[in-house]
């Protein structure tokens, strides 16, 4: 990993690479969007000639070094141990099954198959999205149904919650209202995982008035959306805003267990538009968080103990449990537990897990040694 704050791309791109030197076959670069997409994207192919460049923009970065709201970082894949292949989604609202599953074959014909082994113990998916495509549930669910069991973990590309200029980088190209798939071959051992650290209460809020394709509520309870949700938690309309939404999430139920659908911003006619899908007639549940620290300590505890230790940690950490650490003044807390467990990634527009599109989880995937050599 190597990670930089240096304002201009050609000092950044120069930082890291004397930071980095090693036989890489691929690199995920995570970028603030205070740097220009296809600037960074040129710099880093000349940097790293014959490598495989995939990335996005972010809100915050997980570096090696702690938490960076402007930045660069790398992680990069060394040829021992991994095989990445890649695939394209673009114009994701368009995406279907028949499409997805495409797409997923013809990396899966890319993969050694040995006798009766299962893909899913060496092979799993990581999935970078537009976070402002408003596309992302369909998509997840198609390529999680065209993976079969090989797990999915991924996170939604940020602008540092302005809401106006995602990108991704890939093989050249900047993109937008795209995915890049990567199909990833580990002699590493690994765990998938999530961890969320909210609890319902008993309040109630149904979607009474919406405009399902923007994400936009403009009625809850068949009253005005922001003024509801604000009474429902103690709160005045012009009181609310990103730290508001982060501290008392709304969720809702699916399959017996709750998932957030966060809100992403109140506009001024006081609709609220989310990060997730919504539609009439949703029952929200008004949450309220427990103890981050301690929840996402016990969930790398786990993973460090099924691993035999972990290595790396590879993160999708929602932007609204970084608002909701530095609200309850733990954000240097939450920085030293991701460096002690060596979490690295990005924060987060939502969270993509297996078959789920997420809002205020921790998704990843968590890698022990190297299969042999301990």
């Amino acid at each position: 990993m190597a990670s930089t704050r240096a304002p201009a791309v050609h000092d950044a791109v120069c930082d890291l690479r004397a930071a980095l030197d090693g036989d890489f076959q691929h690199i995920i670069a995570l970028f603030s969007v205070d740097y220009d997409a296809a600037e960074l994207q040129a710099g880093l192919s000349e940097a790293f000639p014959n490598v495989d460049i995939s990335g996005c923009s972010t809100s915050g970065g997980i570096g090696p070094d702690g938490l960076m709201e402007s930045g660069i970082l790398l992680i990069a894949f060394p040829r021992q141990g991994f095989r990445i292949h890649t695939g394209i989604i673009e114009d994701i609202g368009a995406i279907g099954v028949e499409r997805a599953s495409e797409i997923v074959r013809g990396l899966k014909a890319k993969i050694g198959v040995q006798g009766d082994e299962k893909l899913a113990d060496r092979v799993f998916g990581v999935m970078l999205v537009d976070g402002l495509s408003n596309a992302e549930e369909t998509l997840v669910a198609a390529v999680h149904w065209a993976f079969g069991d090989i797990q999915l973990v991924g996170g939604s590309a940020g602008d540092s919650l302005t809401f106006k200029n995602t990108a991704l980088i890939h093989d050249g190209r900047v993109m937008k209202r795209s995915a890049i798939l990567m199909m990833v071959e580990s002699e590493y051992p690994f765990r998938i995982f999530k961890t969320s650290n909210f609890e319902p209460t008993q309040i109630k809020l149904v979607v009474t008035a919406a405009d399902t394709e923007a994400r936009t509520v403009y009625e809850l309870n068949a009253e005005p959306a922001a003024r509801e949700y604000a009474s429902a938690i103690g709160l005045m309309p012009d009181e609310l805003g990103p730290f508001s939404f982060a501290s008392y999430p709304l969720v809702v139920k699916v399959g017996g267990d709750y998932y957030c659908r966060s809100i992403r911003n109140m506009n001024p006619d006081g609709s609220l538009s989310f990060f997730c899908a919504i539609d009439e007639g949703l029952v929200f549940t008004v949450a309220r968080p427990k103890d981050m620290l301690s929840s996402t300590a016990r969930t790398l505890k786990d993973l460090d103990e099924a691993l035999g230790g972990i290595e790396l940690v590879l993160g999708f950490d929602c932007v609204l449990r970084r608002l909701d650490a530095e609200n309850r003044q733990i954000h240097r807390q939450m920085e030293d537990l991701y460096r002690t467990y060596g979490v690295v990634g990005f924060h987060t527009y939502g969270e993509q897990h297996n078959s789920m599109h997420l809002n205020q989880t921790l998704t990843g995937v968590a890698f022990g040694s190297r299969r042999g050599a301990r």
